[in-house]
């Protein structure tokens, strides 16, 4: 073996070469040459082949296959080897990153999404008995709308699941696989099959009358603005608000082309002073939680089994609320708060059966603690804005397993009901516009379930192919979460966003949630919370509405030219 000399190579990403005494290392083909059978070489235990696609082995096994002519060779091999996993993790496009899969796995989904976008619309019964120019200009309306649900699937599902990847309570692959379920069922089952032709209130429709064809290209210039802002924001990790990036296009087309008469400047007030509130009803609401955790939770004499008996509380409180503001109840007033009730009560009893199942153990652990532990606990003069020290060991696993579960159940919620809400976002202007192509003009618009589907669609496309930017600035560049920490900021913006709603407040989810995460920061001190991040949040907020009009103009300008020829 000692005076033989192999060629060894494999498949890789670069053309690179490592040269071994007597050994010519190239990663085309693998030969072994001369006197080796190849059985035996295979066979060999430092040998092995990994889905990585290259070919894994300890340094020092080299000196059983060619002459040993230094240690330095040796070194070089490794330094060499572990430049070209850089180099190739480098290389991995951010999706294959992400959910650590090959760059292939991941060029195979986004082929088989954007084959599905430019299919699907095909089948639609919405195309259905129409003359050539209405079906064609009906196929590119649908893929506008998919367009815009791409783009708020990719930037405002990180309002339910950032703060759970954050914390650690959801990896990127669960969260994303959670809340595309979660956000499709709820753009289905509780998206709005009817909605106004101006949506969200801010065009006056009367205005346009007679203009079907600019309003057309209105529309889908809207739809195409707000897209454009939205995949610049998500690129760049933004969380921006989806609301704000349609109506600040709306805005723009109607005070060019209808002039001042055309907007509903209430309605355009109510917007912009949601950058305000909801931010600070955000901040302020986690920053109680927060220390509300801390204080009840923390300062116990055993953490792990206050956070166990306060789990079902919260779910009681929670689950009550949504079910009595969001699910379609009675109307009478009393059987639907009995309904509420019992549902919130529902979710405690099996909250609490899932947290004493799976964290039995560590609960009957924690209360057989010694006095030693109990000396660590007690707290003198604790007031409710003190910095209390979190527990330790056993207690400090049950506390983050609790909340671990609190936040995901929370963000589940949230996700479902952003699925139901915000896909009127992209349907809205796409059901008009459709509308208006197939002579249906009105007061209201029916949004065919097909059409609800499609964007839900959209929604989890872009979830999956471009989500994980926004959630990685929401779970970890604005300050460092924990499960508690995360449900402290979930639960609160869930809780903002349900009441506001609920009490017509102008509310904004995504602005609520950057808020929230914010005071949980500020609750932790002014430190903690990283200073550079907020403003860039915040410019993008401020420059949304302008963005998003200048560009609905634009496009506006060019759709109108091209409409005219077709």
């Amino acid at each position: 073996m000692s005076s033989s000399s192999y060629l060894m190579s494999f498949a890789r990403n670069t053309n690179t070469s490592v040269y071994l005494p007597k050994n010519h290392y190239q990663r085309d083909t693998l030969f072994l040459r001369p006197q080796v059978s190849l059985p035996k070489l295979l066979s060999h235990p430092y040998l092995s082949l990994k889905t990585t696609r290259r070919l894994n082995y300890p340094f020092a096994s080299f000196s059983s296959f060619a002459e040993a002519e230094g240690h330095d060779h040796e070194v070089k091999i490794e330094k060499r080897d572990l430049e070209m996993d850089k180099a190739d993790e480098e290389e991995l496009p951010g999706m294959a990153k992400a959910f650590n899969i090959s760059s292939s796995t991941a060029k195979a989904i986004s082929i088989c999404i954007a084959f599905a976008a430019l299919s699907f619309p095909l089948f639609m019964k919405t195309l259905g008995g129409l003359t050539l120019k209405t079906k064609l200009l009906s196929y590119v309306t649908l893929l506008f709308g998919f367009y815009m649900a791409w783009n708020i699937g990719a930037n405002d599902v990180a309002n339910a699941m950032g703060t759970s990847v954050g914390s650690g309570a959801l990896s990127l692959r669960q969260a994303v696989l959670t809340a595309a379920v979660l956000e499709f069922s709820g753009a289905f089952l509780m998206g709005s099959h009817v909605t106004s032709t101006m949506q969200k209130g801010i065009l006056v429709a009367n205005v346009f009358q007679g203009k079907d064809s600019l309003l057309f290209a209105g529309l889908l210039s809207s739809l195409a603005a707000a897209g454009t802002w939205l995949q610049v924001a998500s690129y760049y990790g933004l969380p921006v608000s989806t609301t704000h990036c349609i109506v600040g296009s709306m805005v723009g087309f109607g005070l060019v082309y209808g002039g001042t008469d055309a907007v509903f400047w209430s309605s355009l007030a109510k917007v912009t002073s949601s950058w305000v509130f909801s931010p600070v009803l955000g901040a302020v609401v986690s920053f109680l939680v927060y220390k509300c955790i801390r204080r009840f939770v923390y300062s116990a004499e055993n953490p792990g089994q206050a956070a166990a008996a306060a789990a079902p509380i919260a779910v009681f409180l929670g689950v009550t609320a949504i079910s009595f503001v969001a699910f379609p109840l009675s109307k009478v007033l009393p059987l639907a708060l009995a309904q509420a009730l019992a549902c919130g009560t529902a979710g405690a009893i099996i909250v609490s059966r899932v947290i004493n199942k799976q964290l039995g153990p560590l609960l009957a652990k924690a209360n057989s603690t010694d006095a030693e532990h109990k000396e660590e606990t007690q707290q003198k003069n604790i007031g409710f804005l003190a910095d209390i020290a979190g527990p330790k060991g056993t207690q400090l696993k049950i506390v983050y397993g609790v909340f671990g579960y609190m936040q995901v159940l929370s963000a589940c919620f949230m996700s479902f009901a952003h699925g139901g809400n915000d896909v009127s976002n992209a349907i809205g202007p796409l059901a008009a516009a459709l509308s208006i192509l197939q002579g249906r003009g009105g007061a209201e618009i029916v949004i065919p379930t097909e059409v609800l589907l499609w964007g839900g669609f959209g929604i989890v496309a872009g979830l999956t192919m471009w989500g994980y930017r926004v959630i990685a600035t929401i779970g970890k560049k604005i300050t460092e979460l924990t499960p508690t920490r995360g449900f402290a900021a979930e639960f609160a913006a869930a809780s903002v966003v349900l009441f506001a709603s609920k009490l017509g407040l102008p509310i904004s989810a995504t602005h609520t949630l950057v808020g929230a995460v914010m005071g949980v920061g500020f609750a932790r001190g002014l430190n903690s919370v990283r200073a550079e991040t907020v403003r860039e949040i915040v410019t993008s907020w401020v420059v949304t509405i302008p963005v998003g009009g200048i560009l609905a103009v634009l496009y506006t300008s060019i759709l109108t030219k091209v409409i005219s020829f077709v």
